[in-house]
């Protein structure tokens, strides 16, 4: 058996090895790079270094005054009431027959639908009555005038048969008119035709066959049994807030968006402008016609309205400039050197990706576009 090295050799050896083992690990690595040098927090004011990698990461823009600018409003389109028409019934009844369906041209005193009613058969025998009255009170009338004539009738019968003579008209007359007021009239059938009052398109049904209908169902938050409208012409109705009530007026041309529409613009103008503010909303009811001559746009289609007014004493910045700070807006300018300094302001949504600041910055200012979150933490993790 062959003898082992000496405990003393085992241990020169494991030495040597290992410090061959830290020379080579030592060679085969750089030196450590010195740590970059930190910003500085001054206050309001965050200051980078000569030569820091942060300030490349920072974008800036200057801000110039603009001589107009453009506003976006929300709102939807609708049918124009000056050419529609929500048609119920005035009666009770069922609905029997229908006769035109969504999508229609109807003419003004065209027939829509049928109705079997109680109420137009009491209306009809009414009429009948009246009519039958009415012949019997003329003919007594006649005969006793004649026989007052000829000294046999005393003028009180002559004057009561007048009398019943005049009450027999008067009744006539009421129940043609209500018969007139219904539409219908000579045969009794128990039947009410509701007709359209103007000459459009059926843009809207919600009768069926079988249907009990009563006229205290006819509400605005209801559907009607029949809308009849020129689906050519319609109404945008856009919600202005309360701060952009100066800006807008009758007669001003609006620029209108729809999603489904994205690439087209419609030109519409505005109308009309509400005396009041909704108090739920504080917003401005404004009203534009809009020509719908291709019938692309459809009612109840939400929109934007894009509006154009002469600049007012404000900037506008790109929104990715300013963030929200508890309740406050803030925007970090650029000034020069490393230094960026944060701005309070006050600050509006002015659509289109923008803000308008009211105050707080100055026409020539730079602010900080992208970074400026960056620049908060760095702030607030001194602070």
């Amino acid at each position: 058996m062959p003898s082992l090295p000496p405990l003393s050799y085992l241990r020169r050896r494991c030495a040597a090895l290992l410090l061959a083992g830290l020379l080579a690990a030592c060679g085969s690595h750089e030196r450590p790079a010195p740590p970059a040098a930190e910003a500085v927090v001054e206050g309001e004011q965050v200051r980078f270094p000569v030569g820091s990698q942060q300030v490349a990461a920072l974008r800036t823009i200057e801000i110039r005054p603009q001589q107009a600018e453009s506003i976006r409003i929300q709102g939807r389109l609708a049918w124009d009431e000056t050419r529609s028409a929500r048609i119920d019934v005035p009666v009770a009844g069922r609905l029997v027959r229908i006769l035109a369906a969504p999508g229609d041209a109807v003419k003004a005193g065209q027939a829509l639908a049928q109705i079997a009613s109680p109420e137009i058969g009491q209306a009809q025998a009414e009429a009948r009555r009246a009519e039958a009255d009415y012949r019997v009170a003329a003919e007594s009338y006649a005969r006793v005038q004649e026989l007052h004539q000829a000294g046999v009738s005393p003028t009180r019968e002559l004057q009561a048969a007048e009398a019943e003579l005049a009450r027999a008209r008067a009744e006539r007359q009421r129940a043609f008119a209500r018969s007139r007021l219904y539409g219908v009239g000579g045969d009794i059938d128990q039947v009410y035709t509701l007709r359209s009052p103007l000459a459009g398109v059926v843009v809207e049904r919600h009768a069926t066959p079988g249907l009990e209908v009563r006229p205290e169902q006819a509400q605005p938050d209801q559907p009607a049994l029949f809308v009849v409208s020129d689906p050519t012409r319609l109404w945008a109705r856009l919600d202005v807030p309360e701060s952009l009530a100066g800006a807008v007026r009758p007669g001003q041309a609006v620029a209108l968006r729809a999603g489904a529409l994205p690439e087209r613009v419609i030109a519409a103008r505005i109308v009309h402008v509400s005396d009041f503010i909704d108090p739920a909303t504080r917003t401005l009811k404004v009203r534009a016609d809009v020509d719908n001559a291709e019938r692309l746009l459809k009612a109840e289609m939400f929109v934007s309205a894009e509006l154009s007014m002469p600049a007012r004493a404000a900037l506008t910045v790109p929104a990715d400039a300013v963030y929200l700070l508890g309740e406050h807006y803030y925007a970090f300018v650029d000034q020069g050197e490393g230094r960026y300094a944060r701005r309070r302001l006050k600050a509006e949504e002015a659509g289109f990706g923008t803000m308008r600041v009211l105050a707080g910055l100055q026409a020539g200012d730079r602010v900080v576009v992208d970074g400026a979150l960056l620049l908060q933490q760095l702030l607030g993790s001194r602070q």
